[in-house]
């Protein structure tokens, strides 16, 4: 996967300070992964968001205006991921994507969720038989419209 220098100096910047993405988004009011989007540019900060992100991390606030542009997003390569921890979201969909939305049509009718109006939370959640990643993710239904 070929991260872009942008985000590289971010992440560098981030490693120095030692602070994390959840105390980040704290700074800025907003979810831990909500902060890593705006890191990987899969999202964009409000120059409030990006002064406040780049101040708490040691870069010039110059730096910041590149934060508030729009990215593009979805922009894993190659296609089929090879990092083991994103490639398991991909093996996941591939075994239980149709099921997950056979119950959504079953429950909310023909449409989809949104990536838009959604949000994603990760949570780590103790277990004698091992810690385990708890992944929520929320999105508005949008119904497909009929003309």
């Amino acid at each position: 996967m070929a991260i872009a220098v942008i985000t590289e100096k971010l992440l560098a910047a981030k490693k120095a300070t030692g602070l994390s993405f959840a105390t980040l988004g704290e700074k800025v009011g907003r979810d831990e992964t909500w902060v890593a989007a705006v890191f990987y540019r899969q999202a964009s900060a409000d120059e409030t968001e990006a002064k406040t992100l780049v101040t708490a991390i040691g870069l010039p606030e110059d730096f910041a205006a590149a934060l508030t542009e729009p990215p593009l997003k979805g922009s894993l390569e190659p296609v089929i991921p090879t990092d083991p921890l994103i490639y398991r979201f991909y093996e996941i969909m591939q075994v239980y994507g149709m099921p997950v939305k056979a119950v959504v049509h079953e429950k909310f009718g023909d449409g989809i969720m949104s990536a838009i109006d959604f949000s994603i939370e990760v949570d780590k959640v103790e277990d004698p038989k091992g810690d385990r990643v708890q992944v929520t993710m929320c999105g508005k239904f949008l119904p497909y419209k009929k003309w």
